[in-house]
């Protein structure tokens, strides 16, 4: 990818968007840099997705994480169950292996039609759920 004064400007905005939606309402890589990475910049499905889980390596949520620790029960443990989180964490580096693996095999149209109603599916279950 080109690094143009353009392509900068935008992998900022997408950054901070990302991050701030992550600490609010707990989401950022897949439900928004995915979409913004293809929109915006023209890279494949493959790309934007291996590019959003290259941004969530490092501790990109440690502050996030930090005040929903600190938050609530004497700040012990706050809002977040670490044993839960612990076991989930585990999981997920092994079902991303996996999916990672699954997703490579997919090609680029079948792949975004997934995604797609992966995203429906969940914004219809939240907006019409209490």
């Amino acid at each position: 990818m080109k690094m143009t004064l353009t392509t900068i400007i935008t992998l900022i905005i997408i950054g901070l968007l990302a991050g701030i939606l992550s600490g609010l309402v707990g989401v950022g890589g897949g439900v928004i840099m995915v979409p913004l990475f293809i929109l915006f910049l023209g890279l494949t499905q493959h790309n934007a997705q291996g590019l959003s889980l290259a941004v969530m390596l490092p501790p990109v949520t440690f502050l996030a994480v930090y005040n929903y620790h600190s938050a609530g029960n004497g700040g012990n443990g706050g809002n977040i169950d670490w044993k839960v989180a612990l076991i989930v964490a585990v999981l997920f580096i092994i079902g991303g292996f996996i999916g990672s693996k699954i997703a490579l095999q997919i090609d680029q149209r079948t792949l975004k039609k997934i995604f797609g109603v992966m995203m429906l599916i969940i914004a219809i279950r939240l907006i019409f759920t209490k």
